[in-house]
């Protein structure tokens, strides 16, 4: 089972660096194409927080049989679940490589439930599969874009009207801007502790990041209240004010997705490691810190090799971007997000991410947006599911012989 052991720590690293290679679009293209940071600094702080957020904050606790995807109580060979978990992370890893060389922002966790799905199919047939768990996936192509366009088209229109749109918008940044810090770091807090820390006092979490929020605020108004338009104009100063939030926002999203997704990666492989070294089938598996270490380096790795290629088309390819839109998709993704985690909704930040930049972008009319772009998007995200699925059920039929 040695050779078992080191095969499977090697897959799950190079599904992690494929996580890295494409969902590190979430937490840096929008500055990137903002242009808060270049795609140089980009890789280096998605290096350090993607690694940060997975060894310090992944959970030690992990669901092996991934998101619920196949009936656990229908696995009796611990065999069976290795070639499963061989099938799925390295059908998943493919897909998402290949998205990444044609830069196109899949999600993760999709493909993963693909791969599982595939696996549960050719093993054990279609009545295994929880087949609600890929309705929710479905609807979720829908909601997680509607929901991360909706609230950034509301963001970026409230920025407009209250500070873009005002004869100085200058001093009407220095007003709107603290206010806009409060809330962000309120935001912020609140995912931190409830999905990076998995906190559930809901008035400790709420305290605290209304405390977080109010500090910020403040801290805000007296970095900005001098604040001059100098050389530049004030629609240039009022961007700097956002460019300085937006990197703030995007290291956040960063942090968190390298605590949250390393699961994608982490996940086949505990239940890989728990057959392998007890010969049973266990529903969940503690994760030693070196594993979750191997997730967290693959992604960064991932990042710091391919990450340049999504970045740029989602901070590029779909709309033109300025710092107050990028901080509008910032806030609009976090939200999202955070507000679907505690509603049980089923939604992807990989498509979140796109619906904001679609939304910032649809705010300054149709004409703004690349159709084109968002249509080889949809395809790809349309397309994750069944080829990873199909992949992984042909390579659990040839893996099942060998194991």
């Amino acid at each position: 089972m040695t050779t078992i052991l080191i095969l499977a720590i090697i897959v799950g690293f190079i599904m992690a660096m494929a996580i890295g290679a494409n969902d590190v679009a979430n937490s840096m293209a929008s500055a990137v194409g903002a242009k808060a940071i270049t795609i140089k600094q980009a890789v280096i702080i998605a290096f350090l927080l993607e690694f940060a957020g997975a060894y310090f904050f992944g959970q030690m606790v992990t669901n092996t049989i991934r998101k619920g995807i196949v009936d656990p109580n229908l696995i009796t060979n611990y065999k069976m679940l290795i070639a499963g978990g061989f099938a799925a992370l390295i059908s998943a890893a493919l897909w998402v490589f290949l998205a990444t060389v044609f830069s196109l922002p899949v999600s993760t966790t999709h493909a993963i439930v693909g791969g599982m799905t595939g696996f549960g199919i050719a093993a054990l047939g279609w009545g295994a599969i929880n087949w609600l768990i890929i309705v929710f996936i479905v609807a979720s192509w829908f909601l997680s874009p509607f929901l991360g366009g909706l609230l950034s088209y509301i963001v970026f229109k409230i920025i407009s009207s209250t500070i873009l749109h005002k004869d100085d918008p200058l001093k009407a940044a220095k007003k709107v801007g603290p206010v806009m810090t409060g809330i962000t770091f309120f935001i912020i807090m609140l995912m931190l502790m409830k999905k990076g820390l998995h906190l559930d006092n809901f008035f400790l979490i709420v305290g605290v990041s209304l405390v977080t929020g109010l500090i910020a605020s403040i801290v805000g108004y007296f970095l900005i209240r001098n604040l001059k338009a100098k050389k530049e104009n004030g629609y240039e100063a009022t961007e700097k004010i956002f460019r300085n939030i937006q990197v703030i926002t995007s290291c956040y999203v960063s942090l968190a997705h390298g605590s949250n997704d390393v699961a994608n990666a982490i996940g086949p492989l505990a239940a890989i490691i728990v057959a392998a070294t007890t010969q049973s089938v266990g529903t969940t598996a503690e994760i030693p810190k070196f594993i979750l270490a191997i997730g967290g380096l693959g992604i960064a790795i991932g990042v710091a090799a391919w990450g340049h290629r999504v970045m740029k088309t989602v901070g590029e390819g779909i709309t033109e971007l300025t710092n107050t839109r990028g901080f509008s998709i910032d806030f609009a993704t976090a939200s999202t997000v955070f507000l679907a985690s505690v509603l049980g909704l089923p939604v992807s930040s990989t498509h979140t991410v796109v619906g904001a930049v679609t939304g910032v972008g649809y705010a300054r009319g149709l004409e703004a947006i690349n159709v084109d772009k968002l249509k080889e998007i949809a395809l790809s995200w349309v397309l994750t599911v069944p080829l990873a699925a199909i992949t992984s059920g042909l390579l659990f039929e040839l893996f099942k012989y060998w194991i």
